[in-house]
């Protein structure tokens, strides 16, 4: 559909070329926007101390008053870091063809279909809502359920958010840990899955929606520069709008354990001594439904208490990779078996990394 012609104040179309103030002056807020950002985020904490201690007038080093200035400190720089990194990654985004790595997936046997899968997992969007089209896209257009399964794990566990903002709130060394060792969980979950041959624990309708005609090339139309941006501030709009209340209900249980809760306890409860804190991390979060924003600040809290490095890193993981809504979704498309194997398979590899690392960092 052509876009209508815009029109002056005198109801009068205007000339072409008048859509190209539209894109300067978009950009021009962003330009005013980022130092903004910079200023806000750089006032957080010593505002967050101000509220704390001297509006509320709460003890400095109190644990009432170490959660209210962790609280007041983590919602705005949370939000901002959110903010950030969603807009330049779905500005990103708009240059991957979701098509396009369908169909090089579907081309590529196991071993390197399984690589690519788990890579492509990490640009791609995706959320729990999309799994079932996403799934049966894939096996229709002749991914192997192997690799398939490889991209399923990777796609929520290593999402691009995730990484910007473990990147931003904690350095490029447990960033690049965390998507290291996630992709090597999706390309294992994908290439044992993908021997077992489980094929037949698909629900039968999908078994025949797979083998009616393959998927063609779908055509794709081009994106403009300012439709990207339209598109990175609306994925800004979507996904904060959708998020915040998990946002403030992570940081909520991050300020209370940033307070009140020893770090002796959580030493002992998670830290590498403990044999079981990395399963006891997995069983907590999997219940715990939330996302990458929504967990950041408990895991924030959990290492400045002492937590072990990979029980924390493995209770992410499972928190964003093997969540409840998920697995009810999928519950559509796959039999029991199917999905309790899909799931004992990625539990195993989040628990073999939580315990690699708590023995070697």
């Amino acid at each position: 559909m052509s876009e209508q012609p815009r029109c002056d104040c005198n109801g009068k179309p205007e000339a072409p070329l008048a859509r190209q103030p539209h894109s300067l002056q978009r950009g021009g807020w962003l330009v005013i926007a980022l130092p903004l950002w910079v200023v806000v985020y750089v006032l957080s904490q010593p505002f967050s101390r101000w509220i704390a201690y001297r509006l509320l007038h709460l003890a400095p080093k109190s644990h009432l008053g170490e959660s209210v200035a962790f609280f007041f400190y983590d919602v705005p720089k949370v939000l901002l870091l959110l903010t950030l990194v969603v807009f330049i990654v779905t500005f990103l985004q708009s240059f991957i063809s979701p098509t396009r790595v369908r169909d090089a997936l579907s081309r590529r046997r196991a071993g390197i279909g399984n690589a690519l899968a788990s890579l492509f997992g990490i640009i791609t969007p995706f959320c729990s809502c999309s799994a079932v089209p996403l799934f049966i896209g894939f096996l229709r257009a002749g991914v192997p359920l192997g690799v398939t399964f490889s991209f399923l794990v990777a796609a929520p566990m290593i999402n691009e958010v995730a990484l910007g903002m473990l990147f931003a709130m904690f350095g490029w060394r447990i960033a690049l840990l965390y998507a290291g060792t996630g992709v090597l969980i999706a390309f294992t979950a994908g290439m044992v899955l993908g021997h077992l041959k489980m094929e037949r624990h698909l629900e039968d309708w999908v078994q025949d929606v797979i083998q009616l005609t393959p998927m063609g090339e779908l055509e794709e139309e081009r994106v403009t520069l300012d439709q990207r941006i339209s598109l990175a501030l609306q994925g800004v709009k979507d996904i904060v709008g959708k998020v915040w209340p998990y946002i403030l209900g992570g940081i909520l249980v991050g300020a209370f354990i940033h307070g009140y809760v020893p770090e002796a306890f959580m030493a002992r409860l998670l830290g590498k001594q403990t044999w079981y804190s990395v399963p006891l991390a997995i069983l907590v979060g999997v219940p715990l439904y939330s996302n990458a924003a929504g967990v950041m600040p408990i895991v924030e809290a959990l290492l400045g208490k002492g937590a072990a490095l990979g029980s924390t890193l493995a209770f992410m993981m499972a928190v964003i990779g093997l969540s409840l809504p998920e697995v009810v979704i999928l519950r559509k498309v796959m039999r029991p078996r199917l999905i309790a194997t899909f799931v004992g398979v990625v539990a195993l590899g989040i628990l073999l990394v939580g315990y690699l690392f708590n023995a070697v960092l």
